[in-house]
């Protein structure tokens, strides 16, 4: 994630963000057409007024003001309240869903990028900081891509049109009105850096919210557990005390900008007025024009008014657009070479060539020259300390992490240099923590291979021990299992994930701690289907129970030192080293 307190320059936040319209820009040149013709009925209204004034105040009056020339006026402003209706229907609609198509397509594109972003982005980062981004940030720039374009031209329109007419009638009473408007600008301008920085605190606050929610109630067996929901309430209080604090913040910034701009407001009807009346008495300013000028100065100020208004929607989408921009230049750690070719015909030969991996530069190596081979169909065992590299060593197998030095390779083609979906298409993995889908459980033993028949997925239950308990199931494979299948027990999760590898049917499988969080019954059973599944295939197996890899046909032993015994089961017994011990002492609490 990019470095919190660092702001991106609106400049360029707008140069990256320009080129979501380009889909839409038909769609967007007509909006603001719809725009300009909107203003044309604010602008044409003082000259109207002006018009029926002059010939209200002629000599010649009532005669100067005929009731057809008033009736002319009449149908066509009439005719230009018409088109402003169906511009505005246009904007309101049309307009709107441009914005909620820009949004969908941001969305998409934040969520592909996720999927590509390695495991090292998602275990720095909270998930509800990523929803709070996918979700109500984005909205807020559905709001911004829609409302900006109109609201700047709409008042850019208004101000050079009125400024063209008034600059014609008087030339010094225009110039004294419109210096207010840099001054304006420059306070705005002002405020800018401070709304940008409310609201991403804001925002941030918002997905720290998420964040504390979400994992409260993942967590809630936990929390029920040591009876404490009222610390979790308190945790969420001052959560929220924070989000109130800084939201409270914003609409201080927001009532000072307000209250500048009205001050601006009343500086200019007083010029208005002041100066206006003072060029009147001196026969400068005809009261036609005085009156005009007074419209032009309330529609001009509406405009500026309305412009106050959108700073804070405006605000709100551009730090949308910078928090969107900060998990879009999160870099993809691990990316297909240009020329990566598809893995095919895997036999699931694994080398592993002077082998070495560390987490980040400030980490120390967590794996350290290994020169290691695996054949094809060979059944290996890791055995070790928890922080040995067990997991790690297995978790580069499928590129999860690239190494940091020396090569792996998979059928004598390194790793890297393979695309990333062929690879990981040859790999199955059952872990300790099952993570099942909301959904049915057939969906999720489809998820194994997308595509594949009912009949195809009963079948890979049966092989995977699961079909019994699931037929017994009250809708049997149509049961909706719950969100993380908290419905079903620890163990036919892992059944059900065994199946959906069955599915897959991978020659390289990877089982990592499978069966350690079980009770002795469902081990057997789990243990009974992983030795089915690992039957013909490459596995590669993470033993906390020691007693399940006797029959490994070759044994790792990782220490901090990397690999220091290697063999069968009953070669490392009669050693007598570390795994001797290890399965003595793991016997012994037997």
């Amino acid at each position: 994630m990019s470095n919190p307190s660092r702001s991106i320059p609106t400049g360029t936040l707008l140069r990256r963000f320009i080129p979501y319209y380009r889909k839409y820009w038909k769609t967007l040149v007509f909006d603001l057409c719809c725009a300009a013709l909107t203003t044309v009925c604010d602008l044409l209204l003082p000259l109207i007024v002006r018009t029926i004034t002059q010939r209200a105040y002629a000599p010649d009056f009532p005669d100067s003001l005929p009731v057809a020339f008033i009736l002319e006026l009449g149908g066509i402003y009439l005719l230009l309240r018409v088109i402003d209706a169906a511009a505005q229907y246009y904007m309101q609609s049309v307009g709107h869903i441009m914005g909620s198509k820009l949004e969908t397509d941001m969305r998409t594109d934040l969520f592909h990028h996720l999927q590509q972003l390695s495991f090292s982005y998602f275990s720095s980062t909270k998930v509800g900081q990523i929803m709070s981004r996918i979700t109500s940030d984005l909205f807020e720039v559905t709001e911004f891509c829609h409302h900006c374009p109109e609201e700047f031209f709409i008042a850019g329109v208004k101000i050079i049109g009125s400024f063209i007419v008034l600059i014609r009638m008087n030339v010094p009473l225009t110039l004294m009105m419109f210096t207010l408007v840099p001054l304006m600008v420059l306070v705005a301008r002002r405020y800018n850096v401070r709304f940008r920085r409310a609201f991403k605190d804001r925002n941030r606050q918002v997905g720290e919210i998420n964040a504390q929610v979400e994992d409260s109630l993942l967590g809630v067996r936990v929390v029920k557990s040591f009876a404490n929901e009222e610390m979790e309430e308190e945790k969420f209080a001052r959560g929220n005390q924070e989000f109130l604090r800084l939201k409270a913040i914003s609409y201080k910034y927001m009532a000072e900008f307000g209250t500048s701009t009205r001050v601006f407001d009343g500086l200019m009807y007083i010029v208005i007025v002041v100066a206006g009346a003072l060029y009147m008495r001196a026969g400068r300013l005809t009261v036609a024009d005085f009156t005009a000028y007074l419209l032009y100065a309330n529609m001009l100020l509406a405009a500026i008014r309305r412009i106050v208004e959108f700073i804070e929607q405006f605000q709100r989408g551009m730090t949308g657009i910078e928090r969107f921009l900060e998990v879009m230049d999160a870099p993809e750690e691990i990316k297909d070479a240009p020329d990566a070719r598809e893995l095919k015909d895997v036999k699931g030969d694994i080398t592993f060539e002077n082998l070495g991996f560390h987490y980040s530069d400030d980490d120390a190596e967590v794996l350290h020259h290994l020169n290691l081979h695996v054949e094809a169909g060979q059944s290996v065992a890791l055995v070790g300390p928890s922080g040995a590299g067990k997991t790690t060593l297995c978790n580069l197998i499928p590129r999860f992490y690239d190494a940091t030095e020396g090569r792996l390779l998979v059928d004598g083609q390194d790793v890297r240099k393979l695309t990333q979906r062929s690879l990981r298409r040859a790999i199955g993995m059952v872990q300790q923590d099952v993570y099942l889908f909301a959904g049915t459980v057939l969906d999720n033993i489809l998820y194994g291979k997308p595509g594949a028949t009912r009949e195809e997925a009963v079948e890979a239950a049966k092989m995977a021990g699961a079909h019994d308990f699931i037929t017994a199931l009250p809708q049997g494979y149509d049961t909706y299992v719950g969100e993380r299948g908290v419905r079903l027990s620890g163990g036919q999760k892992q059944r059900i994930s065994i199946a959906r590898v069955f599915l897959k049917n991978p020659p390289i499988l990877i089982l990592d701690e499978a069966t350690s969080a079980l009770d002795n019954e469902s081990e057997r059973l789990v243990q009974a289907s992983l030795e089915k599944l690992a039957k013909g295939r490459t596995v590669f197996t993470i033993a906390h129970r020691l007693t399940t890899i006797r029959n490994a046909d070759i044994i790792w032993v990782l220490t901090e030192n990397g690999v220091e015994e290697m063999g069968t089961h009953q070669e490392l017994m009669a050693k007598g080293g570390i795994y001797a011990g290890l399965y003595k002492m793991y016997t012994e609490k037997e």
